[in-house]
């Protein structure tokens, strides 16, 4: 076999393998994570000033525990930005780059995530209902 056609040989395999690989779609996590697809958060709410809860899809709810506390969660006219772009999944607290603005535009506030869990369906049910995102 030449050169030429190992080569052509070895390409032709590798783009086969990676047409093989196993992908995910844009509504799916990737495999073995718990992850929240960043278009289909719907709302939240902040029971404490270091935590949010975040309404994913309908029956979703994840908690977002956060490194320092803020008043601002507890306004009524704030509301939540996630600027990460790299990914349109969040998986990690570091895929979180939240920043809390205030209604007017006036005030805002960078928010740092510690921790992320989703929580079960009994977790759900228990979070009073003026807390429930």
């Amino acid at each position: 076999m030449s050169r030429c056609s190992a080569s052509l040989a070895a390409i032709i395999i590798a783009i086969a393998a990676l047409m093989a690989a196993p992908s995910f779609g844009a509504n799916q996590a990737p495999p073995g994570e718990s992850c929240v697809f960043s278009h289909a958060w719907w709302g939240w709410r902040s029971p404490a000033p270091n935590v949010i809860l975040l309404r994913v899809n309908v029956d979703d709810v994840y908690r977002l525990d956060l490194k320092k506390g803020s008043k601002l969660l507890s306004y009524p006219d704030v509301y939540l930005i996630n600027r990460q772009q790299s990914s349109d999944w969040l998986c990690s607290p570091d895929d979180f780059d939240l920043l809390l603005k205030e209604g007017n535009g006036m005030f805002s506030e960078p928010l740092f995530v510690k921790k992320i869990t989703k929580l079960t369906p009994a977790e759900i049910a228990a979070i009073p209902p003026k807390d429930r995102p």
